[in-house]
């Protein structure tokens, strides 16, 4: 991981001025999960929301910014970045969290033992 100590500050307020919806998704799943996610992680020039090393996922959480043209670029750009680097993007709206948590806590469940299994297959 490439971590960058210019943004740890932010990456710190961030987590200790989490949105409702990072609230939600941290301490109803991830925080329990058996696989360990940490919050905020600072990764070059970008901090992600969620991040599971041993399966390199990432899980992001989108608001309604996210949803103009400018955002949704600056959005594929970051997601290009972060894959080029081997780390697997999901990305879910606010809205998919406070209305269907569960659904967002399979995918992540899915997505994340996949990674594991395709990850141990690699020399």
């Amino acid at each position: 991981m490439r971590h960058n100590s210019e943004l740890t500050d932010l990456a710190q307020n961030l987590r200790r001025n989490m949105t409702k919806e990072e609230r939600k998704l941290w301490y109803d799943y991830l925080s329990q999960y058996p696989v360990r996610f940490r919050r905020q992680v600072t990764f070059e020039r970008y901090i992600l929301d969620f991040y599971c090393a041993s399966a390199k996922v990432c899980v992001e959480l989108d608001g309604a910014q996210h949803y103009d043209e400018v955002e949704m670029a600056k959005d594929q750009v970051r997601t290009a970045f972060l894959e080029h680097h081997g780390i697997h993007v999901l990305r879910f709206s606010n809205l998919d969290v406070l209305k269907n948590l569960r659904g967002v806590c399979e995918q992540i469940d899915l997505v994340v033992k996949q990674r594991l299994q395709d990850l141990s297959r690699q020399p």
